[in-house]
Order: C-alpha cells, then sequence, then structure tokens
C-alpha cells in the first residue's frame, strides 16, 4: 500500500514541471495535498491560490510561515511522509533541516531525491510513567542531570528504600551485553567493586555505574552502538533493559540517553539537556530541531564564562523558545560534590570538564569541601595524557584521589590509586541555577521542572493506558 503524503512545491519550477513530477512518483506515493513554499520566478502570482489545485492537480497549502503550513498539512491530511520537490533557491539546506525535523517530530516521514528521513520507530514498552534524558551531544551533562533529577524523584517517593521507586534505565557505548541490574540505594557501590568489573573486561565507568554510585537509585545499564542523524542507535539491548525494569515495579522509569542517541523506546515525557557552549545550530540546527520540538523541556548547561558569555546563553536560549515556544528553559552550571568528606586533605582531582574551568572548580573544592588541590587534571576522556598526569611529581604530595565516574576513571585512575595505596573518593557534578537577567530566573526551577516532567509523565501514561 503507497503511503499517504503530502508534496512541498515551490514557484521556481514551472507548474507543469510539478506536475508531472508529482504524476510520475504517484506509482509510490498517495498524494492528498502540497504545501508551497514560495518562489515566483516560474509562475504568475496573481490568483494562484484561487487556481493551485487546478494547477498542480492537488488542494494546496499556502502560509508565508513554511513551518505553520506544513503543520497544517500534517494536521489536515494526516500523512506518513512528506515528499521534498523544492530546491535552492527556495528551500536551502537550513530551511530543509528544519522542515524535516518538524515532520519527524511528528512522527512523518521526510524524503527527497537522494535523502530519506525515517521517523523513530519507538515501542511503548515502559509499564510505568517514563521520563527519557536526552542530550545534544557527548560532554553537555546529560548523566550528572539524570542523576540530579533521579536523586530529587527518589527522595520524594514514601518507602524507597523497600522498594525502587525511580529506575534509570541507561545506555552506553560500553554498557553490558545483557542489561545489568545495579542497586545504588544504600550507596555500597565503592571504588573497589568497580576495579573488580573493569579487571573482568567489564567499562566500569559507564553511565549506569555513576548513576547507582552517585545517586543512589537502582540503575539498569544497556548499551548501544551507533546514532542516526535523528539520534536513533545502529543496534542497542535498551528493549531488554526496560523489560528488566518493569519487572522491578517502579513508579517511574528514567530513560538516559547516551551521547547525542536517544533511547529507542517510546516515552512519556523528555528533557533536553544541551550544553550553551556548543554552536547555536548544533542545537537548533539541522536535526538538533527535531529534538528540541520533541522535548517538553531544556537544561542548558555549562552557562558560565570562559564557556558561553551571558550574550551566548541568551542567544540560545532565545533560539530554543523561538523554535519551540513555551519550553521551559533553564541554565545552569556544575560544581564538584565529593561523595566523601574530603576536609583537610590533599586530593588530586581527575575530571573530563574542560581544562578552562579549572580555576573555579579548583577553588570550589577547596573553598567549600576543605581540601587542597595538589593536582588537577581535565584528562579523563585522554588516556595518554591522563596517564602523564599521574606520573607528575605532584602526585608524591596527594593523600586522596577524586574522581568523576567517566572515561579511564577506574581502569587507570584507580588502578593507579590502588598501587599506591591511596584512598579513592568518587565526585559528582551538581547543577546550580544561574540567572542570566531575563524575567523568570529564580532558584529551585531546576527541581521544580523534575517534578513536573514525572507529573506529567504520570498524566500521559494514565491517558494511554486507562
Amino acid at each position: 500500500m503507497k503511503p499517504i503524503a503530502v508534496a512541498l512545491i515551490d514557484g521556481e519550477h514551472y507548474p507543469g514541471v510539478v506536475a508531472e513530477a508529482l504524476e510520475r512518483a504517484a506509482d509510490r506515493f498517495d498524494f492528498r495535498a502540497a504545501v508551497f513554499l514560495g518562489g515566483s520566478e516560474k509562475i504568475v502570482q496573481g490568483g494562484l491560490q484561487r487556481h493551485a489545485e487546478s494547477v498542480y492537480g492537488l488542494p494546496v497549502v499556502f502560509d508565508e510561515d513554511w513551518a505553520r503550513a506544513l503543520d497544517t498539512a500534517i494536521e489536515r491530511y494526516h500523512p506518513q511522509v512528506v515528499v521534498d520537490l523544492s530546491d535552492e533557491p527556495v528551500l536551502g539546506y537550513v530551511e530543509r533541516f528544519h522542515l524535516a525535523s518538524r515532520a519527524l517530530a511528528r512522527e512523518v516521514g521526510y524524503v527527497g531525491p537522494d535523502f530519506h528521513f525515517s521517523p523513530a520507530v519507538s515501542e511503548r514498552l515502559c509499564t510505568a510513567p517514563s521520563l527519557a534524558i536526552i542530550g545534544t551531544g557527548k560532554r553537555v551533562g546529560k548523566t550528572a542531570i539524570s542523576g540530579y533529577v533521579a536523586r530529587i524523584l527518589h527522595a520524594a517517593i514514601p518507602g524507597r528504600e523497600e522498594r525502587p521507586g525511580i529506575v534509570v534505565v541507561a545506555m552506553g557505548r560500553g554498557g553490558p551485553a545483557e542489561p545489568e541490574v545495579v542497586d545504588g540505594r544504600r550507596r555500597t557501590l565503592k571504588a573497589a567493586d568497580l576495579l573488580a568489573c573493569s579487571r573482568q573486561g567489564r567499562h566500569a565507568a559507564s553511565d549506569y555505574f555513576e548513576d547507582a554510585a552517585l545517586s543512589g537509585v537502582v540503575t539498569v545499564g544497556c548499551r548501544r552502538c551507533g546514532g542516526g542523524m535523528a539520534g536513533t542507535p545502529f543496534t542497542a539491548n535498551v528493549a531488554e533493559g526496560v523489560r528488566l525494569a518493569n519487572g522491578l515495579g517502579p513508579e517511574l522509569i528514567i530513560l538516559e540517553g547516551s551521547g547525542a542517541a536517544q533511547p529507542p523506546v517510546a516515552a512519556d515525557a523528555r528533557l533536553l539537556v544541551a550544553g550553551a557552549q556548543q554552536p547555536v545550530d548544533d542545537i537548533v540546527g539541522y536535526l538538533g530541531a527535531y529534538r528540541v520540538l520533541i522535548s517538553d523541556a531544556v537544561v542548558l548547561t555549562m552557562a558560565e564564562e570562559p564557556l558561553a558569555s551571558r550574550d551566548k546563553v541568551l542567544a540560545v536560549k532565545e533560539a530554543i523558545e523561538g523554535l519551540h515556544p513555551g519550553i521551559p528553559v533553564v541554565p545552569v552550571v556544575f560544581r564538584p560534590h565529593p561523595a566523601e568528606n574530603v576536609e583537610g586533605r590533599r586530593v588530586a582531582c581527575f575530571t573530563t570538564a574542560p581544562v578552562e574551568q579549572q580555576g573555579v572548580l579548583r577553588g570550589h573544592l577547596e573553598e567549600r569541601w576543605g581540601c587542597r588541590v595538589e593536582l588537577f587534571s581535565s584528562h579523563l576522556a585522554d588516556r595518554e595524557a591522563l596517564r602523564e598526569d599521574l606520573r607528575s611529581r605532584k602526585m608524591s604530595g596527594v593523600d586522596t584521589v577524586l574522581t568523576e565516574i567517566k572515561a579511564a576513571a577506574i581502569d587507570v585512575v584507580v588502578e593507579e590509586a590502588e598501587a599506591r595505596g591511596l584512598p579513592v573518593v568518587f565526585m559528582d557534578n551538581i547543577p546550580i541555577e544561574v540567572a542570566i537577567g531575563t524575567q523568570g530566573d529564580s532558584g529551585g526551577a531546576l527541581e521544580g521542572l523534575a517534578h513536573t516532567l514525572a507529573a506529567k509523565a504520570a498524566e500521559r501514561f494514565g491517558q494511554r493506558t486507562g
């Protein structure tokens, strides 16, 4: 059966040429309407709207706002695919990706002569309300935000020590071959445990270990390989992980993405994590726009100098709100939070934070947590540079190793700490809201947003299953 389709057309092509193309494509698509994108070189504009159906052989939607025109066509004709018959100069690269994002966000495919974008086919597997936390790329702080949200929501659930009210299903490039449950509620996962996992050949710094160790929740570890332009993994065992999570009887399942890849399982609500230091087009352009359009809220991380100026943060925030009017956007920064008391200790600190943040992070550790930072390394994701840091003479003055659970933290840093007989303290990254001078900036927004999204997920789940 041919898919129901809406065509994108323009006036830079002769109407007869467009009509012929539609006729030739009719053996593959069931065209119900067209959206006119403008251009007048090859047509007579006067009266076109009145005669468009006879000219093109289809009902034609006209609107100077192309996004609104496409939305109208999708709502009115319920296509399965949008067929792009337009071209430069009317429809450029930027505009084409924007329209593709809008179509995919409405679960409608988008095809052209040499490309085909398919909407994510996400099976609804969660037997409890679900919240997906996705990102616009690697190292934007998605796992830290996921851990924060999990902690906030877990703390609000009565009897949380007896039953896993919150379960995080996390996928990663180094996740397990078979989904694995790790119960972090009693915070018994220590460096020695992760080191033992690492020595078994496992990626012991995978996100689900970080979530369990630092957030105190039950996690399910999964793996994925690859990520499409709209975020679909090439392969993943997340479906099996969700089924495992379902069996634990949670009140809410948090589906944690990996980099810019999304969990290939349908969610009731979505939170997008974007980095203010990223180019604006990476967030609202290309198929980043798709991620913004399908999300219910955005946390904008790294929202401080020298990573992003106040003007840059405002520009990204305004671009997101312009693309998705009304979406909440909360700018935050991260500050290190040791999982144990390090007051009075001389520490070597290992992180994936940008080297430009060394001053502010070192200062925070010393002023807030009372330790002395003898060595600060931003090289957790660069094994060669990391090993060079560990060979530094500064290590001779260290009595404690402080590290994030990421990248080479376990197989390199914890191994070296073990060899030196140094205790290891894991370090979390806590999001702190920042005011950027716009109306509505206030503390507590992120915590409130977590509860709002959980409530929205529960409401949608109830509407779907009730």
